[in-house]
């Protein structure tokens, strides 16, 4: 049996290969995808790209824009590589086999006028971690911490570049925190409900680099109806 699985999301759009046992990407990044609002001509940047799927969903929603993905595990940097090749969009997504934190503006090309990222949602020594590495690392902030994680966002940001990501609901307060200490300004929230009874479980946000206070709360995502079935929101999602 292979180590890899293969399938087709978004109606057909994008082809994914993912490790059968390693990390493998959740609804999560798919609602950040949608979350980003870009415009042809944008430079992004996925911090922790994974299997590449935040990049591939970008660059098929808007042809007009230019991606770096950036991704510490080789045996996932590979995988995201060999993605971005099955999907045929090798000219406009380029990744990079990279600790985060030796990043430069010129690997890139330039400065991004977005950074994106599903980050680690636990610190190191919180829950049980996980005794696959790749599990672990993509999950608790052993290899980058949050705060060091945003420091490379502000640094790669162009000015008034825009920063986007997902988090737990209950770090909230944590993520604004590292934000403003690294001069991104919290700009939009809007918190993700499993149903519209029962409290939020994630949050996401967008901040505007050296931008100035004030806040906008959008109306909540919830993901599911009755019965477990995803929401039309949802739904409408996952088929771009």
């Amino acid at each position: 049996m292979s180590d890899l699985t293969e399938d087709t999301f978004f109606n057909g759009a994008i082809k994914v290969l993912q490790d059968r046992h390693g990390y493998r990407f959740a609804v999560d990044a798919v609602i950040l995808s949608h979350f980003i609002k870009s415009k042809p001509g944008d430079r992004i940047l996925d911090l922790g790209t994974g299997c590449g799927i935040i990049p591939l969903i970008l660059a098929i929603r808007n042809p007009g824009i230019i991606i770096s993905g950036v991704e510490l595990q080789s045996v996932l940097a590979r995988l995201a590589k060999r993605n971005v090749k099955e999907n045929n969009l090798e000219g406009r997504i380029r990744i990079f086999h990279l600790d985060m934190k030796l990043l430069s503006r010129e690997i890139i090309g330039g400065a991004a006028d977005l950074v994106v990222t599903n980050p680690p949602y636990r610190m190191a020594r919180s829950g049980k971690v996980n005794p696959n590495e790749q599990k672990a690392i993509a999950r608790h902030e052993i290899a980058i911490t949050l705060g060091d994680l945003i420091n490379v966002a502000h640094r790669m940001l162009k000015a008034d570049g825009r920063f986007a990501t997902i988090y737990p609901a209950q770090r909230t307060a944590d993520l604004l925190s590292a934000m403003r200490d690294s001069r991104i300004e919290p700009k939009r929230l809007r918190s993700v409900h499993s149903l519209p009874e029962e409290k939020g479980k994630l949050v996401l946000v967008e901040g505007v680099k050296e931008g100035r206070r004030g806040i906008v709360i959008d109306p909540p995502l919830i993901i599911y109806e009755e019965k477990r079935r995803y929401s039309r929101e949802l739904q409408e999602m996952l088929t771009l």
